[in-house]
C-alpha cells in the first residue's frame, strides 16, 4: 500500500517542495517584485496551454487507450506549435507579459506544452509512475538551474528563463523517450484522430479556461489595484494554499484512470466518493498545518517582505476544501466523458469571480482576492456534488467515511503498483 500512495500523493508533495523552494529563493534573490513578475510570466504560458491543451490535453489522456499514438500525436504537435505562433503573434500586440519576455513566454509554452502531450499520453495508459517521475524530473531540473544560475553572477529575472528552457526542454525529450518504450499495442479502429480530439478537447479547456480565470483573475486585479509587490505577497500565499490539493489532485488522476477504464456505473461512483473523501482529509491536514505556522517563520524562508499569509489562507479555507472536493468530481465528470458539467461549474465560479473580484479586491486588498477566490471554488464544489449524486444515486450517507472506503481506495491505489 506505501508504494502506490507514494506513486501518486508522494510525487505530488514533492513537487510542490520543490516549488515552493524555488519560490524562496525567489524571494530572498528578487523580492516580492521578482515573484510578482515571474507569476505573469508563468500565468502568461497557463493561458497559451490553454489553447495547446484543447489537443494536446486530458483529451489524449481519454483518446490514449482508444487510439494508436501515431494517430494522436501529430494532431496534437501540430496543434501546439499553432498555438505558440499564434500566442506570440498576440503577445507582440496586447501588453499580457512583462515587456520583453512575449518571445520566451510563447517558446516555453511550447516546449510545455510538448512535456503534456507526453505525460497524458503515458496517463491514459495507466503509467502513472512514469507520468510523476516526469513530473518531478521536470520541476527537480527547473529548482537546480535556477539556484544554480541565481549564485552564478549576480540573480536577475533571466536566470528563471534560462532555467526553464533547461527544464522543460530536457523533460520533453526523455518523456518522449519513456511514451514509447513499452510500444503500441492499442487497437485502432480508424475513427478521425482530429474530430475526436476537438470533441473532448474542447469542452475540457472550456473549463479548465474558465477555471484558470477563477484561479489567476485576482492576479491582474491585485497587480493593476495594488501593485506587483502586493500581487508577490498574494501569489506565495496561493503557491501555500493550494499545496492542500496535492493530495487530492494525485488522487483524482488515479481516479480518472480507474473510471476512464471502466463502464460499471456502480465502480464508477464507488470510487469517486472514496476519493472524495481520502481528498478531504488529506486538505484539511494540510490547511490546519498552514494555520499553524508562526509569521516569522514564513518570512525566514520567503523574506521580510513576505507578511500577513496565515490570514489569506485562513479566508480561502473554504474554497480551498471545496476544490479539494472537486478533483474528484471532475476526474469522474472527465472520465465518464461527461466534460460539460465541469464547464458549467467552472461558468458559475467564474461568474462570480468576475462579478464580486473588482469589488472586494479595490476594498480589501489581500484579502479581498482570498474572499473572492474562496466564494467562486465553493460555488463550483456545490454545484459539482448536486449534480454527481443526481446523475449517480447517491445519498447523502454515502458521502460519509466507511470501512468499505478504505478498502477500495486501496484497492484504486494498488492498481497503480508497477506501473511506470
Amino acid at each position: 500500500m506505501i508504494k502506490p500512495i507514494l506513486g501518486t500523493v508522494g510525487s505530488r508533495v514533492t513537487i510542490t517542495l520543490l516549488n515552493l523552494l524555488l519560490v524562496m529563493a525567489t524571494g530572498k534573490m528578487l523580492g516580492v517584485t521578482g515573484l510578482g513578475t515571474i507569476s505573469l510570466i508563468i500565468l502568461g504560458i497557463t493561458l497559451i496551454l490553454l489553447l495547446s491543451h484543447v489537443v494536446g490535453g486530458g483529451a489524449l489522456a481519454y483518446l490514449a487507450p482508444r487510439y494508436a499514438a501515431k494517430r494522436l500525436l501529430g494532431p496534437a504537435y501540430l496543434w501546439a506549435t499553432l498555438s505558440a505562433l499564434v500566442a506570440y503573434g498576440v503577445l507582440t500586440i496586447l501588453p499580457m507579459v512583462p515587456d520583453g519576455f512575449a518571445l520566451h513566454v510563447a517558446a516555453l509554452a511550447w516546449l510545455f506544452a510538448l512535456v503534456s502531450i507526453h505525460t497524458n499520453m503515458l496517463l491514459g495508459r495507466k503509467r502513472i509512475g512514469a507520468q510523476n517521475m516526469l513530473l518531478i524530473l521536470q520541476s527537480a531540473l527547473l529548482l537546480g538551474t535556477y539556484w544554480f544560475l541565481l549564485h552564478r553572477d549576480g540573480a536577475d529575472l533571466m536566470d528563471y528563463i534560462h532555467a526553464a528552457y533547461v527544464a522543460h526542454g530536457c523533460t520533453a525529450l526523455i518523456s518522449w523517450i519513456a511514451m514509447f518504450s513499452s510500444g503500441d499495442p492499442v487497437p485502432d479502429d480508424g475513427r478521425s484522430a482530429w474530430r475526436a480530439l476537438f470533441l473532448q478537447g474542447g469542452m475540457v479547456q472550456g473549463a479548465n479556461a474558465m477555471q484558470l480565470i477563477n484561479y489567476r483573475f485576482t492576479y491582474v486585479l491585485l497587480e493593476t489595484l495594488q501593485g506587483l509587490g502586493i500581487l508577490g505577497i498574494f501569489s506565495v500565499a496561493v503557491q501555500l494554499a493550494e499545496s492542500a490539493w496535492l493530495a487530492p489532485k494525485s488522487l483524482g488522476t488515479v481516479l480518472y484512470a480507474e473510471v476512464s477504464n471502466t463502464t460499471d456505473p456502480v465502480r464508477q461512483r464507488n470510487a469517486t466518493l472514496t476519493i472524495l473523501k481520502a481528498a478531504l482529509v488529506f486538505a484539511a491536514v494540510v490547511v490546519i498545518l498552514l494555520l499553524l505556522v508562526p509569521e516569522p517563520v514564513y518570512q525566514w524562508f520567503f523574506g521580510d517582505e513576505v507578511v500577513g499569509l496565515r490570514p489569506i489562507i485562513a479566508i480561502m479555507v473554504p474554497g480551498l476544501l471545496a476544490m479539494a472536493a472537486s478533483q474528484a468530481f471532475s476526474h469522474y465528470f472527465s472520465g465518464t466523458g461527461q466534460n460539460q458539467h465541469n464547464l458549467i461549474g467552472s461558468g458559475i465560479a467564474l461568474c462570480i469571480t468576475l462579478l464580486a473580484g473588482y469589488l472586494l479586491v479595490k476594498a480589501y486588498g489581500l484579502w479581498g482576492a482570498a474572499a473572492t477566490a474562496s466564494v467562486a471554488y465553493f460555488a463550483n464544489g456545490i454545484y459539482q456534488a448536486v449534480v454527481f449524486s443526481r446523475l449517480t444515486g447517491a445519498s447523502a450517507r454515502q458521502f460519509l467515511p466507511g470501512r468499505a472506503d478504505w478498502e477500495r481506495l486501496v484497492g484504486v491505489l494498488g492498481k497503480v503498483r508497477g506501473r511506470g
